[in-house]
């Protein structure tokens, strides 16, 4: 019996530094949440995400894992892929999509790491408790969404003087701060405007019949994750009603608008690599800043003219 217990004791002594060997080489494992649907080949965002953790020693399949989840444009599956995800145990989620992508992930888990790679006011939203001390489990990056919608006016009012009557599409699962924000910006330049709610293609289409009927001086759309999908569609609509047009997304502009101002959004994604790097060394979220767009890209469309 003695040898038997004695082999038992040689046995774990020798697995154990074995199991540990295997836990210290574990393939951490990366939740990568998003509204917009995956594609074969990456967006811009998720690229730049990628090339980020390259940049800092992570390779994927190699040395990270990363379980992409995708809402497909529904806002409503993002607490279930969520939990998928929590169920997977991830050592950290990334999101994006507007504030919903990481709320839900904060309701699946009040522990687990998150990254915000593109919010839009997360302190409004309860996300964080300031950008300086987060103070839970979310971090990452913030695009200063409702901040820059006076500025926007201003660079329309300079683009377009004359402009008194502005549509504004917006959806407001996504941009309840930025109209506010652009709302009293507008008080200040005379500016009234007309929001307009778009939350499906059918609202879209309901809003330029009303247009038609009542054309504004100029037209905008909020920048949000769904308004991208229509980004030529608005942009059509104003060319041929010769509407001058702002944006908050490069990608309106190089469709067919007039002018866009915004921080660069694939940049939030190569920014938030860093944020995992830091957390799975061992930093917490409720330490690390909520980091704020410091360059932001004036497109001009100069094939489009104002009039």
């Amino acid at each position: 019996m003695r040898l038997i217990g004695l082999a038992v004791v040689l046995a774990f002594s020798l697995l154990a530094p074995l199991a540990e060997a295997q836990q210290a080489g574990k393939v951490p494992r990366i939740g990568y949440l998003v509204l917009s649907p995956l594609t074969e080949r990456p967006s811009p965002e998720r690229a730049a995400f990628v090339t980020g953790l390259r940049e800092l020693g992570w390779v994927e399949g190699k040395t990270i894992a990363i379980e992409y989840r995708s809402a497909k444009w529904n806002p409503e599956m993002f607490d279930d892929l969520a939990e998928e995800l929590i169920r997977m145990k991830v050592d950290v989620i990334v999101t994006a999509g507007g504030e919903a992508a990481p709320k839900a992930a904060q309701r699946a888990s009040s522990t687990i790491p998150i990254v915000m790679a593109a919010s839009s006011d997360p302190i409004a939203t309860g996300l964080v408790a300031s950008l300086a001390r987060p103070g839970g489990n979310v971090t990452g990056v913030s695009l200063m969404v409702p901040e820059l919608g006076p500025k926007r006016l201003e660079l329309l009012k300079e683009a377009a003087p004359k402009v008194s009557r502005l549509a504004v599409l917006w959806n407001p699962t996504f941009s309840e701060a930025e109209l506010r924000a652009t709302q009293a910006g507008a008080r200040k330049l005379g500016i009234t405007l007309k929001p307009m709610e778009v939350r499906s293609a059918q609202d879209l289409a309901r809003a330029f019949a009303e247009l038609e009927r009542e054309l504004p001086d100029a037209l905008t759309m909020f920048f949000d994750p769904l308004s991208t999908g229509y980004r030529e569609l608005v942009a059509r609509f104003a060319k041929q009603h010769k509407l001058p047009t702002i944006f908050g997304a490069k990608e309106f502009a190089q469709a067919g608008g007039l002018v866009s101002y915004a921080p660069n959004i694939a940049e939030g994604f190569r920014r938030a690599a860093t944020y995992v790097d830091k957390i799975l060394k061992g930093a917490k979220p409720a330490d690390l800043p909520v980091e704020q767009p410091t360059r932001f890209e004036l497109v001009i469309n100069l094939n489009k003219s104002p009039t």
